[in-house]
């Protein structure tokens, strides 16, 4: 299966993880990476992806989101 997170995904684990709903988006997006990284599903990802990431003004978002 392929899998396209918006951006904000991306951003969601540096949200503050108090509010419940937060925190299950948070892992619910980190479930969905691990199953991209174990190779069942595939990411999609654009061109609009990477100038929205390397635009956002925290250089340590930046680096964990492109990894």
């Amino acid at each position: 299966m392929r899998l396209y997170l918006d951006v904000c995904c991306f951003n969601r684990p540096f949200d503050d993880q108090a509010p419940t709903r937060i925190r299950l988006e948070t892992e619910s997006k980190l479930v969905l990476q691990d199953l991209v990284r174990a190779g069942k599903h595939a990411l999609v990802w654009s061109y609009i992806m990477d100038f929205e990431v390397t635009n956002n003004p925290f250089e340590e978002r930046i680096r964990h989101i492109l990894e």
